[in-house]
């Protein structure tokens, strides 16, 4: 079975450790998320796990066949056009004409327009520039997806047909999911386990599993599990919620 495996991680930039002790396993068909305040390493951890930066004390084996990274900012090539950018990560297996008509399909896919295509990433939206983002990141159909933040400059009903995206591509093609996160609501929809990692050094200091069925997690469920989470005293002194 495909796995990411996490242990012993520490990483430290100078003398400043920003991780400690890391510990978890992502498997096949998971999505698991890791939340906690801003500057506690979630991004760090991220990165470490897809290969971006280097691992220096502890390891991350990861057996996932294929993987994509998508940031919180879009990060498309300026002069290359909606379909170039979507097509990058196929051009250099894939025939010119076959890698153009996937591109074109993925792109109809994420609500883009044939009208859209001939754009480059100046002309589109914020919200048309994270369509293309998923789109180039999913083209591929990985095993494994990195999601970097990528939902929360978004307006409310992008965010949730995106997430829809991810839940529907983790159905169909089995793609397992790490991503980070501030907002807990988003992390109960989407997870089959959320890490919260602490700050100063950013350390997991609780495992939370969520067992009901993804297509059951209807906005009550949502909001009644999410105030369960607040009331939680882990999650209190990890976001120092003020408690009235």
């Amino acid at each position: 079975m495909e796995r990411l495996e996490v242990k012993e991680l520490n990483f430290y930039f100078g003398f400043t450790q920003i991780l400690k002790d890391i510990n978890f396993v992502l498997n096949s068909n998971e999505i698991i998320s890791i939340v906690g305040p801003s500057g506690g390493g979630k991004t760090t951890l991220l990165k470490l796990c897809a290969r971006l930066l280097d691992v220096t004390e502890g390891s991350i084996d990861n057996t996932f066949s294929s993987s994509a990274f998508t940031f919180q900012d879009a990060r498309l090539l300026p002069w290359k056009t909606v379909i170039e950018n979507i097509m990058l990560p196929l051009v250099a297996k894939t025939k010119i004409d076959v890698a153009y008509q996937e591109a074109c399909s993925i792109a109809l896919r994420f609500g883009l327009e044939e009208k859209d295509f001939e754009k480059f990433p100046k002309d589109l939206s914020g919200g048309m520039k994270q369509r293309v983002n998923f789109a180039r990141a999913l083209i591929t159909k990985p095993k494994l997806l990195f999601l970097d933040e990528p939902f929360s400059a978004l307006d409310i009903g992008l965010k949730r047909e995106l997430q829809d995206f991810v839940l529907q591509s983790s159905e169909d093609f089995g793609t397992s999911v790490l991503f980070i996160t501030h907002d807990l609501m988003e992390a109960i929809r989407l997870s089959d386990k959320i890490l919260l990692l602490k700050s100063d050094p950013g350390e997991i200091i609780k495992n939370y599993e969520i067992n009901t069925p993804k297509s059951q997690r209807n906005d009550e469920f949502v909001f009644a599990k999410t105030k369960e989470f607040l009331d939680d005293c882990d999650v209190i002194n990890t976001f120092e919620i003020k408690v009235r």
